[in-house]
């Protein structure tokens, strides 16, 4: 098969013909349509990111979306012909997704939402993962409570503002002057935080009360930001909160403070079925109209994917960036 291999930290990726690899025991095989682009890929290929421990050289690529072609032994729910997506590699010294095919772990695997095509699948797993933990697994958020997502155009933060509206939160969401049509198009409330300050958007949209739940999905001092915005006795939860942060103004308010990791099923190897059950999730709520990944229009293929990974590392993609494969 055809695979993109990073030899070394900064090196171009080039395309290499590996032997194809075979479903062992719990694994499906899958021949991978698309792989998401995420900024931990890029920090992996820089070597900047030695939490995702995956030495190079490596084939990256975190998300897949595909088609089941062999089950290895004991695996169930799955048949040779199923569409489905995973986020199964690319970390822990795991083969990604930047190649023709994967065996993945079927307890990561789902099958696709139904109403999506390969790439738009492919641009779900780890953004939608990311956002289910913060909001459901650790905010436990419960229909009518306000929510606030920082960053609610970006990759995590989009998919966050519509799980929350599908669960019944009144969402509120941050984002440039740029990002506000799109933001309110999510059917959130937008807040341009470099027109506000925190207690003026708190004064405004809370009465001063902050909000039940904030989530942060940018990190630094948005996650400052966080714990001055939240209620007495509320939720604050971070996929970016890896910075010195002062507590006193979570404390003050009796808050909670969760961190959100998402690599930690692939690299321990525990509790990697909440994948696959998240995903099955994210499924049912995309098939019912309650969730649609951005994707950005340019396309980009094994043979330059070193240009899909500059074109994120500029920030100008409107949307999330997907490669085909097939």
């Amino acid at each position: 098969m055809a695979a993109a291999i990073a030899d070394a930290a900064g090196a171009p990726q080039r395309i290499a013909q590996i032997a194809r690899p075979q479903a062992g025991p719990g694994q499906v095989l899958v021949r991978i349509a698309a792989s998401g682009a995420n900024p931990l890929d890029t920090k992996i290929h820089a070597g900047q990111a030695a939490h995702a421990r995956q030495p190079l050289p490596a084939i990256l690529g975190i998300d897949l979306a595909g088609t089941v072609v062999a089950l290895g032994a004991g695996v169930s729910g799955f048949q040779p012909g199923d569409a489905a997506y995973a986020m199964a590699g690319g970390v822990g010294g795991v083969p990604g997704s930047l190649a023709e095919y994967a065996a993945v772990d079927a307890e990561l695997l789902a099958l696709k939402p139904a109403t999506l095509d390969m790439r738009q699948a492919a641009a779900l797993p780890l953004v939608s993962i990311t956002a289910w933990e913060g909001l459901v697994d650790r905010a436990r958020l419960q229909a009518g409570q306000r929510v606030l997502v920082h960053g609610g155009a970006g990759g995590v933060g989009h998919v966050a503002v519509q799980i929350a509206k599908a669960l019944g939160a009144q969402v509120f969401a941050t984002g440039s002057a740029a990002d506000l049509p799109y933001i309110r198009s999510l059917g959130a409330t937008p807040i341009d935080y470099r027109a506000q300050t925190v207690e003026q958007y708190v004064a405004e949209r809370t009465a001063g009360q902050g909000f039940d739940v904030v989530y942060d999905t940018v990190g630094g001092a948005t996650l400052d930001a966080s714990f001055a915005a939240v209620r007495r006795f509320g939720q604050v939860v971070s996929c970016l909160g890896w910075g010195t942060h002062a507590l006193a103004p979570l404390s003050f308010r009796a808050a909670s403070y969760s961190g959100v990791f998402t690599l930690l099923p692939l690299l321990t190897g525990t509790g990697r079925s909440q994948h696959g059950a998240i995903l099955r999730e994210i499924a049912r709520l995309v098939d019912a109209g309650q969730l649609v990944p951005r994707l950005d229009p340019r396309r980009f293929h094994l043979g330059n994917v070193d240009a899909a990974y500059q074109a994120l590392i500029g920030g100008h993609s409107a949307g999330k960036i997907v490669v085909d494969v097939a």
